[in-house]
């Protein structure tokens, strides 16, 4: 796959700016930590209006994915979200008590309630919806939603941060330990696609989304975060999921596959080849059949329409 044009870079400032806060913030609080405590939530609402993201940016993204962008026609990928919701998303985190610097992308569930369109401002919306902390982690859900102002909600997302503890772990029984294990490509899962990921996929991500965190471009970064080479983004390896499934489940129509909620199970290290695996309504993204699973979760589909 050829390399992403770095003009696209130009259309990043607001997600490269929460970025660049977010990572300031994160060291500040290394600093001065703050004082733990109840924390009320849902958290307060933040809203926000973007303006149309230019064509030719739509159409790389959904190619570096694996997409057809002619499936799309005058609508955006439901799965390109993150690109104008990431600052808002940021905001909901401001303030928690958390060593955000640590914190990673553990899952997402994406709901498609209508097409978004193309060449009009999008209206988003977010909040911390929930904060499960047991001592070792904390997963903070952020709650999003997005769309014209004819529909605000064409897109729902919940997403999930987990930030590791240093606190002593509460006592975990065997079935809880089970459920802690790797998952794996299920031995009777089939493939649907595969693709063969290059050490620059997570730069070309980045020129496309913004999202700039170095462990996914920069090799002694990530080895410095304890990873032998680059990670992939987890939203690169969902979106890829996604375009997986509407090639290979819903034959090319983008507005069958109405969810997607998956999970990010281990790091994607590049460069790689991984496949696109289903099992009845269970997708995974892996190596093979009975190997290592970086991405586990289910989808909905509309019935195919009858003649």
């Amino acid at each position: 796959m050829m390399s992403v044009s770095s003009r696209h870079f130009l259309h990043q400032g607001p997600v490269i700016a929460a970025v660049a806060r977010t990572a300031a913030s994160a060291l500040f609080q290394t600093l001065r930590p703050q004082a733990a405590g109840d924390m009320p939530v849902p958290g307060p609402e933040y809203t926000a209006v973007s303006a149309p993201l230019p064509a030719d940016l739509i159409r790389d993204y959904v190619n570096n994915v694996g997409g057809d962008p002619a499936a799309y026609g005058t609508t955006v990928p439901a799965h390109l979200f993150p690109q104008w919701t990431f600052p808002l998303a940021a905001r909901t985190l401001t303030g928690l008590p958390y060593p955000l610097a640590r914190v990673v992308n553990g899952g997402c569930r994406l709901r498609c309630n209508a097409p978004l369109p193309a060449g009009t401002p999008l209206y988003a919306q977010a909040h911390l919806e929930s904060i499960d902390d047991n001592g070792r982690r904390a997963v903070l859900q952020q709650h999003i939603t997005s769309g014209p102002s004819t529909r605000p909600d064409a897109i729902v997302a919940d997403l999930y941060a987990i930030v590791p503890l240093g606190g002593s772990a509460k006592k975990v029984d065997e079935p809880q330990r089970a459920n802690d294990e790797k998952p794996t490509v299920p031995v009777d899962a089939r493939e649907i696609a595969s693709w063969q990921l290059a050490a620059h996929a997570g730069f070309d991500f980045a020129k496309l989304t913004g999202d700039i965190n170095p462990i996914h471009w920069i090799p002694a970064y990530a080895r410095m975060s304890g990873f032998r080479s680059v990670i992939l983004h987890g939203f690169a390896t969902m979106a890829r999921a996604f375009e997986g499934l509407v090639h290979g489940i819903c034959a090319g129509r983008v507005e069958r596959l109405r969810e997607l909620d998956v999970r990010f199970t281990r790091p994607l290290v590049l460069p790689a080849r991984v496949g696109l695996y289903v099992r009845g309504t269970e997708v995974f993204v892996g190596d093979a059949p009975g190997g290592a699973a970086y991405l586990v979760g289910t989808y909905v589909v509309d019935a195919e329409p009858t003649a």
